[in-house]
């Protein structure tokens, strides 16, 4: 599943996604495989990039159960 609220919080701050990557000690490849669905980053990895975005976990990452 596409992180489409990881990647609008980084534009929000007019972050790339080498510069979100370079903050949370990643590849642009590794930020670019978890916006696109492809890559599920461990809690530490998810934890830092929600430091670096200034965002929770649960605003960043939680999926909202549809029916």
């Amino acid at each position: 599943m596409k992180n489409l609220k990881m990647k609008s919080a980084r534009a929000a701050l007019d972050l790339s996604q080498q510069d979100l990557a370079a903050k949370v000690n990643v590849s642009r490849q590794t930020i670019n495989a978890i916006e696109k669905g492809d890559y599920n980053p461990t809690i530490n990895l998810c934890r830092a990039i929600c430091k670096a975005l200034g965002k929770t976990l649960d605003e960043l990452f939680w999926e909202e159960e549809t029916d």
